[in-house]
């Protein structure tokens, strides 16, 4: 049989990899063997007549891509390893459509990150909706039990007091607008709750730093695997500690989202908004004009909606508020970075900033000044009519 002889002749050879695809139901005993770019018709169809044993389902010669799709057990699979010509085999899955969701009535931030004109009252996005994809809310904590979130929520750690619950709200808020089944961008994302500020909405440099830490620690326990985003709707003066502790979780794989500010000045006086590698997010209106109290500069990456933003509250199972800063737009763009990791595909904290940037509405925001990016935040709906 060809195989065995070439595995006789070639007993060194490197076996080619055995892939898994991503995120998909895998199909046991079932195999796409991919030969090397240069290989002849002749060759691909030698080596199958070689193998005896099994009956392909596809075989593929168009082009540059050649190889063939089969059932192959433990042994066979191994001896075609070891075959020279082939470059790699990957495991064949289920694969299914992507089916865009509409979603009536909604706050108007989520049907304005989904639509190129604002004035719409719907929320397109596609049923992905974050899925396999950890969400870190480091705030006030968050109501795990709230209905928003539909068991989806953890509480993890506690750096800011005794009490393990939210008594603020802000946190609940923003973990709302990230992932809540109504009022969220990401409805199927983790998340996960790290708190750092108390009921009063405050807390210390060095508690924020140490719920950073835990963060760029924890991640690499969870299973997350389409990617992990953070939402920080907080910050202060500029900070090298808080901005060095923001850096650190972004290289450590992070899509960390963080506010502005709410001071109506440069951003570069704020932290840990002002480090240049997280993505940092200024608030807009329903008007479309920037809001009133956001920061801006050179240093703001992305708008989002953040002003009379609804989403889930504390008290109650289904309690809800309607409230306004940087730190109710911040969490739009955490879950944005959460769905298209879902959607997409692996990307890095950068590289997924640098797309959301590439992929917003353009100069369709009032009152923003000269030195900053006139970008409003867009989840790539189709049916989006394009400005």
């Amino acid at each position: 049989m060809h195989f065995l002889t070439l595995a006789s002749l070639v007993p060194l050879a490197l076996a080619a990899p055995v892939l898994q695809p991503r995120g998909l139901q895998t199909i046991p005993g079932s195999y796409i063997v991919k030969f090397k770019e240069g290989a002849s018709d002749g060759l691909l169809h030698t080596t199958i007549d070689g193998l005896k044993s099994i009956k392909t389902s596809h075989v593929y010669r168009a082009g540059k891509f050649k190889g063939f799709a089969a059932k192959l057990d433990a042994k066979t699979l191994a001896a075609v390893q070891k075959l020279p010509e082939v470059e790699y085999i990957e495991q064949d899955a289920i694969v299914t459509i992507n089916e865009a969701v509409t979603q009536a009535n909604v706050p108007w931030g989520l049907s304005r990150i989904s639509s190129r004109t604002k004035g719409t009252t719907t929320y397109v996005y596609d049923s992905s909706a974050g899925e396999g994809t950890c969400s870190y809310i480091i705030d006030t904590g968050i109501y795990v039990n709230h209905t928003q979130f539909q068991g989806r929520a953890t509480w993890l750690a506690n750096f800011a007091d005794s009490q393990n619950t939210d008594g603020n709200g802000h946190g609940t808020h923003c973990a709302g607008t990230v992932g809540g089944v109504d009022y969220g961008v990401a409805k199927k994302t983790k998340l996960y709750a790290v708190k750092v500020l108390n009921a009063g909405g405050s807390g210390t440099l060095s508690g924020v730093i140490a719920g950073m830490d835990y963060v760029t620690a924890d991640v690499k326990t969870r299973s997350c695997p389409n990617g992990t985003v953070a939402n920080m709707s907080l910050g202060g003066g500029r900070s090298a500690a808080i901005n060095s502790a923001a850096a650190n979780m972004v290289k450590a794989g992070v899509f960390l989202a963080v506010a502005a500010g709410n001071s109506a000045d440069d951003t570069y006086y704020y932290s840990p908004a002002s480090e240049p590698t997280v993505c940092t997010v200024g608030a807009s209106d329903i008007n479309d004009d920037i809001a009133w109290f956001s920061n801006y500069g050179s240093l703001v990456d992305i708008f989002a909606p953040g002003v009379d933003v609804l989403s889930s509250w504390i008290g109650g199972v289904n309690s809800t508020n309607t409230i306004s800063g940087t730190s109710m737009a911040t969490p739009h763009v955490a879950g944005l970075g959460a769905y298209l990791l879902a959607l997409l595909g692996p990307k890095s904290p950068e590289a997924l900033c640098q797309y959301i940037k590439e992929t917003a509405t353009a100069n369709v925001l009032a009152g923003i000044p000269s030195d900053t990016a006139n970008l409003l935040a867009f989840n790539g709906n189709t049916e989006a009519v394009k400005i």
